[in-house]
């Protein structure tokens, strides 16, 4: 039976039609949630927050970023918090609209906004049900009726 194990995972984000792609290696901790539900816990490294024109040779990273997966077969649900200025939520489930969710703050409390989205999930497919190894999501991002991109989150959790 899995219990909560560290794993070294891979973490890739991209779009199909425009030029975004980002990619992580880092440890997580994997738990099982129940049979078929998995939770796997990873830190992010910052995002940089710099101006290249001030001085493009110090890059400065923020705070880590934390990611909480909930995986299963049927449906994935991933949050980012801990940024400070920045969290979001991704719902994404087979042949269904889900919901994409970012919360941005600004330096006082009173600048806090929210952007609400859908996303349409053309693919989820998970692989090693007794133990995750490998998740790949394919979906287009929409807000109202204007299309966003199309995006794949890939994740290898090696064991």
């Amino acid at each position: 039976m899995l219990k909560n194990h560290r794993k070294p995972v891979s973490l890739s984000f991209s779009s199909t039609d425009l030029p975004i792609y980002s990619f992580v290696e880092t440890a997580a901790t994997l738990y099982r949630k129940d049979r078929d539900r998995f939770h796997l816990l990873l830190n992010e490294p910052g995002l940089y927050d710099r101006n290249p024109e001030i001085d493009p040779t110090i890059p400065l990273a923020g705070p880590p970023r934390l990611l909480w997966l909930e995986i299963s077969a049927h449906r994935v649900v991933m949050t980012m918090q801990g940024n400070g200025k920045l969290s979001y939520r991704h719902f994404w489930e087979q042949g269904m609209y889900g919901l994409s969710r970012y919360w941005l703050s600004g330096e006082s409390a009173q600048e806090v906004g929210q952007m609400r989205l859908r996303n349409f999930t053309h693919s989820l497919i998970l692989t090693g049900y007794s133990q995750p190894e490998h998740l790949r999501i394919e979906y287009e991002l929409w807000c109202e009726r204007l299309n966003l991109g199309q995006y794949v989150l890939s994740l290898d959790i090696h064991h």
